[in-house]
């Protein structure tokens, strides 16, 4: 068995084994392994703060209250720049404009491969069938204090396959354990998932899954973003990495399960039970979807690796004491989606942690009439933007968009309400959205802000009377020292 000490700290060729993944955060000082905490309540506030830290590690725990080590748990895996460069194959050393820039270019250029099958792998070290499931065997934590249950998927893989074009779709939901063989899982409309699973039910079949609620952080990203339609995530992430990643078939569904999964299971989704879901403390901070009805899902096979790593994302927003590392993933699709609508010269997109998909934040060099309202509509439309979204601010190239502070003042000095707002209205929301009314979730509106100088009479706008660029580097090199020592 490969162990954190035991796998290879420096390996050229790619891997999708958390396990590989772990030992590298550990040898840039980024994990730390605390035991004895209870998976009531303690997993997840003690993660809350480690995340408002400043470079907060990724956690590793184990001798969980009520069960036996190596029964594990890890969380914030993706809180440092430096852990999104690892996953994704980047430089450490960038900042997070500069990992955006990266990584806009690197996916743009990415050619799917499809996943390799294999009859075997480390998931299926154990096996756990019928009578036998017992999803509590595992350390579920209850995240929040006001959750309605213990939440197994947070980040997790929820594969399904489409019954009429016999696509494979692999997406990020909530999971919630209702008892030791029952799952709840919410899924937003719109959702590739949600059309997969509404397609069987309205059949009145039962819906084929399989989950993984353990892997390589990687696919647990590709199953958060805006893969095309129709498009394989498997496939997708093969592209990233430049080989194809490794899946065994599900022995009950054939469902392809990530063959160095950690924990997996198949069932189905029931057409005809259901029972409540939630609440859960969603990415937008509140309890906004309370709780709901949702299918049923029988669990009919655990599959698990010796000394099982349960992966668990869960939010905690509004943060900025990182650059909460989902958001810049999103700002690269979003900046390459604005590019290929036509609109020139965007030079920054920022998909502010503390507000999510609800503010997004554009810098352009204005070219024409019209460019910072034409970005502003763009961004709240295309696909990585047109799901929840509230804001959009666009400001001028001058601006550090990634300094809230500069984009505050941009906001606050370069736009007048009357002028400078426009509002756009039902467009894409979900139940997730806290500003709706519960019965009228499903739409809401759009402000557009252009914060930049107004083309009219731009060449006539007050000056800055801070120092220039050019002076600032020219101070930091010869003052720069002595102003930071102690």
């Amino acid at each position: 068995m490969i162990t954190e000490a035991s796998a290879p700290a420096a390996a050229t060729r790619a891997t999708t084994d958390l396990r590989d993944w772990l030992a590298r955060v550990e040898a840039l000082g980024q994990l730390k392994r605390l035991e004895g905490a209870h998976w009531d309540l303690e997993l997840g506030g003690i993660s809350e703060l480690m995340h408002r830290r400043p470079n907060p590690q990724a956690l590793l725990f184990d001798a969980i209250s009520g069960y036996p080590r190596g029964r594990r748990v890890l969380t914030n895996m993706l809180g440092t720049v430096q852990r999104l460069a690892l996953t994704t194959g980047t430089d450490p050393a960038l900042t997070p404009l500069q990992y955006v820039e990266a990584w806009r270019h690197k996916i743009a250029q990415i050619t799917p491969i499809e996943p390799e099958q294999r009859a075997d792998g480390p998931v299926l070290q154990n096996v756990r069938e019928g009578a036998a499931v017992n999803l509590l065997e595992f350390p579920v934590p209850r995240w929040h204090e006001h959750d309605g249950g213990r939440y197994i998927g947070t980040a997790c893989l929820v594969i399904t396959r489409d019954p009429e074009d016999d696509w494979v779709n692999v997406g990020t939901y909530r999971v919630m354990v209702h008892d030791e063989r029952t799952l709840g899982c919410n899924i937003s409309p719109g959702k590739h998932g949600r059309i997969q699973r509404q397609k069987y039910l309205e059949r009145g079949e039962p819906c084929p899954v399989a989950m993984s609620f353990g892997q390589h952080p990687l696919l647990f990203l590709a199953a958060c973003t805006d893969i095309p339609y129709r498009m394989n995530e498997y496939a997708w992430v093969g592209g990233v990495l430049g080989e194809p990643v490794p899946v065994i078939p599900g022995p009950r569904t054939g469902l392809p399960i990530p063959a160095y999964a950690e924990i997996a299971i198949e069932g189905a989704i029931l057409p005809d039970a259901t029972r409540p879901e939630g609440p859960f403390g969603e990415w937008t901070g509140y309890y906004a979807s309370g709780q709901k009805t949702e299918p049923l899902i029988r669990v009919d096979a655990v599959y698990f690796r010796n000394d099982p790593i349960l992966t668990g994302q869960p939010p905690f927003p509004p943060s900025e004491s990182v650059e909460y590392t989902q958001w810049l993933w999103r700002a690269a699709v979003l900046w390459n989606q604005i590019e290929a609508a036509g609109v020139p010269d965007v030079k920054a997109v920022r998909v502010h942690p503390s507000g999510g998909r609800f503010l997004v934040a554009i810098a352009i060099r204005q070219r024409y009439p019209g460019h910072a309202k034409q970005a502003a509509l763009v961004a709240s439309q295309c696909r990585a933007g047109a799901y929840m979204g509230r804001y959009v601010i666009v400001v001028d190239d001058d601006i550090d968009i990634y300094d809230t502070d500069q984009l505050l003042w941009a906001l606050a000095t370069r736009s007048d309400p009357a002028q400078d707002i426009d509002i756009i209205r039902r467009a894409w929301s979900g139940p997730l959205d806290p500003a709706i009314p519960p019965g009228q979730k499903g739409f809401n509106s759009r402000a557009i802000i252009d914060a930049t100088r107004p083309w009219e009479w731009r060449e006539q706008f007050p000056p800055v009377s801070g120092i220039s660029p050019a002076l600032r580097q020219q101070l930091e090199a010869k003052w720069g020292a002595l102003l930071d020592a102690r």
